[in-house]
């Protein structure tokens, strides 16, 4: 079956995890996906080894169903094979700092030039202004962005987020602009340039903060259980912060995954009354209403958790579920990794490695019923190399030996 992206050809010069994220989601739609390395690799072939001199997962789970070529674009030779690949490709994406493909000689205006039809996608920490030449990492894009300031409890520090909202979220958001251009592309003929920033998408991520800060001119945010309210949003916990507030409460035996969120929805209460072993509380006025209950968030939940600490989270998520009360356990990685539906919807997967056997990875969130994914271990180093610049662009094998005996791949 023909892929949602079959016949795309997309130019990876990416490295780490923010372009890498982007370009594995487009060789999972179908794009055939040319990873661009430097001679010595992507860094993150040899960064959290736990297999001495063979590919991290780090590199591994980033880099799956793409093809791997090197290439020393300081070279004059190198140069002139990437104006070639350029020439052939649909997408080119780079995550280098501000300025570096310019200064390899290849500006939009160049790139442009060699192929009006390419969309050339850029990610980046920061947009054009103050911050445009600040390195950017996971973390200082989360800082920047509007996540660590409203991540954590009220009377403790910042936090970041586990999840990689500044690299592999921007990744997603710049997979949605490079699939508006080449749709575009269709209508106009033309590719475009396409720029997405990292504290941009970490700070897309975080606009109902943003909600709650304009909120804040109007008075005290109800639905947070924080008692003082300044001039910025706070830190709340585990609040759920939306229109129905929700909390972690802890389970048995009070390890620290042992724990359930649980939203109460006005409907919800009743049951969940009767279940707390409180039915009372249904009829109190004090209670029985949203409005109510308020003003009584902690008190609340700490009723909630009396009744929770003493079961297994697996008991509590059934009996919750069982009236249609929204919750869900918190799973460790341990579990998540042995979770058999997600084995069996294909979101953990095993692949195997010539050089590192079989691991375990993520599979692809994007389920499209004409393009399914097959998830494909990541290329070793210059693994396609003749398959490219023999078989595709033409080379003879005496001169791609004579590339790599030079340094040029």
């Amino acid at each position: 079956m023909a892929k949602a992206l079959e016949g795309v050809r997309v130019l990876d010069m990416t490295h780490v995890q923010s372009g890498p994220s982007a370009t594995q989601l487009l060789a999972w739609l179908g794009a055939d996906v040319v990873k661009l390395e430097a001679p010595g690799g992507d860094i993150t072939r040899r960064q959290l080894r736990d297999i001495p001199d063979v590919d991290s997962l780090y590199f591994t789970m980033l880099n799956c169903n793409k093809r791997s070529i090197t290439l020393n674009t300081k070279s004059e030779r190198g140069r002139e094979l990437l104006t070639e690949l350029i020439r052939r490709s649909d997408v080119l994406v780079e995550n280098f700092g501000p300025g570096a493909v310019d200064r390899m000689g290849f500006t939009w205006e160049r790139i442009r030039e060699i192929n009006p039809r390419i969309v050339y996608a850029s990610i980046k920490g920061f947009g054009e202004g103050p911050y445009t030449n600040f390195k950017a990492y996971e973390v200082v894009a989360q800082a920047m962005g509007g996540s660590m300031s409203t991540t954590g409890f009220e009377d403790g520090p910042p936090l970041a987020t586990g999840a990689q909202i500044g690299d592999s979220g921007t990744g997603v958001h710049a997979v949605a602009a490079v699939l508006a251009a080449l749709l575009q592309r269709e209508r106009t003929g033309r590719g475009q340039r396409v720029n997405v920033a990292m504290q941009h998408a970490v700070l897309n991520l975080c606009r109902v903060k943003l909600r709650d800060q304009q909120r804040l001119g109007r008075g005290p945010l109800a639905e947070y259980p924080n008692e003082d309210f300044g001039d910025e949003v706070p830190r709340s916990g585990n609040a759920s912060g939306g229109g129905q507030p929700g909390w972690a409460v802890r389970c048995a035996p009070g390890g620290p995954n042992d724990y359930v969120y649980v939203i109460v929805q006005p409907v919800g209460w009743e049951p969940l009354s009767r279940l707390i072993g409180r039915p009372e509380l249904a009829e109190d006025p004090e209670w029985a209403t949203p409005e109510a209950r308020l003003p009584k968030l902690g008190k609340m939940f700490q009723l909630i958790e009396e009744w929770s600490s003493a079961l297994p989270k697996w008991e509590v998520l059934e009996r919750l579920n069982a009236h249609n009360i929204p919750c869900g356990p918190i799973l460790s990685t341990r579990e998540i990794i042995e979770d058999a539906s997600l084995v069996a919807n294909g979101m953990v997967v095993e692949v195997d490695h010539p050089e590192r056997g079989s691991f375990t990875t993520v599979g692809s969130p994007l389920k499209l019923s004409d393009s399914p994914v097959d998830v494909v271990r990541s290329p070793l180093l210059g693994e396609h190399n003749a398959e490219v610049y023999v078989g595709e662009l033409g080379l003879g094998d005496e001169e791609l030996r004579l590339l790599k005996t030079s340094g040029v791949i």
